[in-house]
């Protein structure tokens, strides 16, 4: 908020020096907790109007735009993060230049809590934040209100420029880890292979359901031979699944353990044999001489 109209063509350059005091001192019964939002000129002058804000003093700067001219004469009104970005007291001096910037394509922020992180989706609260900014400067801290709460993100780079105009612009957000977060520790297992075959000693004990291994009852109610009676298994009886090494996508293999057939003597098998039609036939009309 500056204190009196500037043209609305820049035939030189403006620069001046105003007397920089935060919103919360700003005279008016008015709640004007707008302006901490950034800020956006709200008068019929050449659009956009964007300025460079130097702390001479301590060599910083920084950029905004322009909401009203109703401050008093040789003051200016900022929100106070954008003070804190200029090192600035209340009272302190800040040269004032009108500049022109180019329209932002890409910005990447760093939260500077990992607080952040606990907003559903943080990326369409910052693009819904930055609605009511006029400008980006690279290296700035600036602060969004998100459900009564104030969140910090730095400006870690901007495209084109490391000062670019953020009004009516379509800009690619990225985001930077936040200030202090540690990734969770991933514990990995780690797998011993063994090779030849394995030792079977300890399957006995890990089992747990064998088949037919329950009790019975019996129709006429007595209890004789009701009681499971498993025959023990050997370790050595257990044997671990052959892999089959040549394995196709696609083609699924069933393999039956058949026992080799045992040859019979081939005078078994000609003896034994069936042939079609072999048999000798009987004929009911008897044939004789003719006399």
């Amino acid at each position: 908020m500056f204190d009196h109209p500037i043209p609305r063509v820049f035939q030189n350059r403006f620069s001046t020096q105003y007397r920089c005091f935060s919103v919360s001192m700003l005279a008016g019964p008015n709640d004007r907790s707008d302006v901490e939002k950034g800020g956006k000129s709200r008068l019929n002058i050449t659009y956009p109007m964007l300025f460079k804000l130097t702390n001479k003093n301590s060599d910083r700067m920084t950029h905004c735009g322009v909401l009203e001219f109703v401050a008093d004469e040789g003051i200016c009104y900022l929100p106070h993060w954008m003070m804190q970005n200029l090192l600035l007291e209340e009272g302190g001096l800040v040269q004032v230049e009108s500049v022109n910037l180019q329209v932002a394509t890409y910005s990447k922020f760093q939260p500077q809590s990992p607080d952040f992180l606990d907003i559903t989706n943080p990326k369409a609260v910052l693009e819904n934040a930055l609605r009511n900014f006029a400008c980006l400067t690279t290296g700035d801290v600036i602060a969004i209100n998100y459900n009564e709460k104030i969140y910090e993100l730095r400006v870690m780079e901007t495209k084109p420029d490391k000062a670019v105009s953020i009004i009516e612009c379509d800009m690619n957000v990225d985001f930077d880890a936040p200030l202090g977060y540690k990734e969770p520790e991933r514990q990995v297992q780690h797998e011993e292979s063994t090779e030849g075959e394995a030792d079977h000693s300890g399957y006995a004990g890990e089992l747990g359901f064998r088949a037919f291994s329950g009790s019975g009852n019996r129709l006429d109610g007595k209890k004789k031979g009701v009681e499971p009676s498993p025959s023990p298994i050997k370790p050595g009886d257990i044997k671990r699944g052959i892999p089959n090494y040549e394995f196709k996508l696609g083609k699924i293999t069933f393999i039956r353990n058949s026992r080799p057939l045992v040859k019979k003597v081939e005078e078994d098998e000609a003896g034994g044999r069936f042939v079609a039609f072999s048999g000798e036939g009987q004929s009911l009309r008897k044939k004789g001489r003719k006399p």
